[in-house]
C-alpha cells in the first residue's frame, strides 16, 4: 500500500475557497487593521458566514460536520496571508468552542455552540495567569461554592478573543477545592461576558498579531450558576491538557501557513527585484535560501497533517502534536527571518507582508506551550 498525501475532493475545495478568501478579502484590508491595532470585525463576520468557525463541529450544533484536518487546512491558508485573522479563528474554535463541545452538558452545547459555530459569538479560554506562565497547574484563581453559585476571584493574562464586541463567554480554570494531599482541584467554569465583577482589561500593546484581541482578565466576587461548571468538578487540569494537545495541531497548521507565506512573498519579490542588472532570484545564494524555506514549509505541513490524522482516527497523538508544534513554530521564525533578509530594507517596512510575518512569527514558539515545553513532552513520550 502506498501513502496518498492528496487531499480528498471536499478538503481541496475548502482549501481553494479559503485561499481565494485570504487573497481577495483579507489581503487588501488587513494591513490597515494591523497598523491601527484594530479588530477586523468585517472579516470575522464573513468568516462566520463561510462556516469556518463551525468546521470541526457536528451539524446538529450548527457546525459544518468536518474535523480538525479541515480546521487546519483553513488555518494554514489564512496564515499564508495574515496570522491575526488565523489566530482569531484558531482561538475561537480550539480554545473558545472546543471545551464546550468536549466537556459540556447537552444543555450547555445547545446554548453556546450554535452562536460560536456561526461566528456570531466568540469564546475564549482563561488559563494563563500572571504568575503561572508555562506552569499551567499553578492556578491561583479560586471558585468557591455559595449556595447555587460559584464565586470566582483571581486574574488571567494573555487571553485571546476575550474582549471583543462579540465575545460571549470565557471558560475559566479555577481552584475549587483540595485533594487529600493538599494539591489543588482545578475545575473549568463558563463565565458569560458582562457578568458583574468580571473585568476585561485594555488590549495589550503587542509586537505582533496586532489585528487580534488579547487582554488581561480579572474576577472580583464574580457569581455564576453552579450549572456553569464544565464537565466534572476537579477535572479542569485534564480538560485543558486535552484542549492544549489539540490546539497545538492547529497552531502548527497556522505556523506552516506563515512559513509558506514567507516563501510565496519571497519568490515573488526575488523574481521582480532587480539588482546589478538582473533579478535577485538569479543569484544562487537567494535560490538556496528559497529552497530551504520551501523544504521547511513542506516538512512542517507533513508533520501537522500527520498529527491531525491521528487525532481524527482516534489514535494517540500527543507526541505527534508536540513534534508538529515545535518544528512548525521554529521553522516559521526561520522562514520569516530569511524572507526579511531577501527583501532587504523593504522587508523592514510594514507595507510589505513579510514585515508582519516577521513580527507575528516569534509568538508561535511561546503560545500554547513553549518550545521548551514541547521538548519536555516529546522526551516524556520517549520514556524519560
Amino acid at each position: 500500500m502506498t501513502l496518498d498525501h492528496r487531499l480528498p475532493d471536499e478538503l481541496e475545495e475548502l482549501r481553494r475557497t479559503v485561499e481565494a478568501f485570504a487573497h481577495d478579502v483579507v489581503a487588501p484590508k488587513i494591513g490597515e487593521y494591523y497598523e491601527q491595532h484594530a479588530f477586523p470585525y468585517e472579516i470575522v463576520q464573513e468568516m462566520g458566514r463561510m462556516g469556518l468557525f463551525g468546521l470541526p463541529f457536528p451539524e446538529e450544533y450548527g457546525g459544518m460536520g468536518g474535523d480538525y484536518l479541515a480546521l487546519g487546512i483553513a488555518l494554514e491558508e489564512l496564515a499564508r496571508v495574515d496570522s491575526s485573522v488565523a489566530i482569531t479563528l484558531e482561538a475561537g474554535v480550539s480554545l473558545g468552542a472546543m471545551p464546550v463541545y468536549h466537556f459540556g452538558t447537552e444543555e450547555q452545547k445547545r446554548t453556546w455552540l450554535p452562536k460560536l459555530c456561526s461566528g456570531e459569538m466568540l469564546g475564549a479560554f482563561g488559563l494563563t495567569e500572571p504568575d503561572g506562565g508555562s506552569d499551567a497547574g499553578a492556578t491561583r484563581t479560586t471558585a468557591v461554592r455559595d449556595g447555587d453559585s460559584w464565586v470566582i476571584n483571581g486574574s488571567k493574562c494573555f487571553i485571546t478573543n476575550s474582549g471583543t464586541d462579540i465575545t460571549g463567554l470565557v471558560t475559566v480554570t479555577a481552584v475549587t477545592g483540595r485533594k487529600d494531599d493538599g494539591s489543588p482541584l482545578i475545575s473549568s467554569i463558563i463565565v458569560p461576558s458582562g457578568t458583574p465583577g468580571f473585568t476585561v482589561g485594555a488590549p495589550y500593546s503587542k509586537v505582533g498579531w496586532n489585528a487580534s484581541d488579547t487582554r488581561e482578565l480579572s474576577f472580583s466576587d464574580v457569581r455564576v450558576p453552579i450549572g456553569n461548571l464544565l464537565g466534572e468538578e476537579g477535572r479542569g487540569y485534564a480538560q485543558f491538557l486535552r484542549i492544549l494537545d489539540e490546539g497545538r495541531i492547529a497552531i502548527a497548521a497556522l505556523a506552516t501557513g506563515l512559513a509558506q507565506g514567507c516563501v510565496d512573498e519571497s519568490v515573488r519579490y526575488a523574481k521582480e527585484r532587480q539588482a546589478f542588472g538582473r533579478p535577485i532570484g538569479s543569484n544562487q545564494a537567494v535560490q538556496f535560501k528559497l529552497a530551504d524555506m520551501e523544504m521547511r514549509a513542506h516538512t512542517s505541513r507533513l508533520a501537522w497533517r500527520h498529527a491531525a490524522s491521528k487525532l481524527v482516527h482516534g489514535e494517540p497523538f500527543k507526541k505527534e502534536a508536540a513534534l508538529a508544534k515545535l518544528y512548525s513554530s521554529e521553522i516559521a521564525v526561520d522562514n520569516a527571518r530569511e524572507a526579511t533578509q531577501i527583501h532587504g530594507g523593504y522587508g523592514f517596512m510594514n507595507e510589505y507582508p513579510v514585515a508582519r510575518m516577521w513580527r507575528d512569527a516569534k509568538i508561535l514558539e511561546i503560545g500554547e506551550g513553549t518550545s521548551e515545553v514541547q521538548r519536555m513532552l516529546i522526551a516524556r513520550e520517549l520514556g524519560f
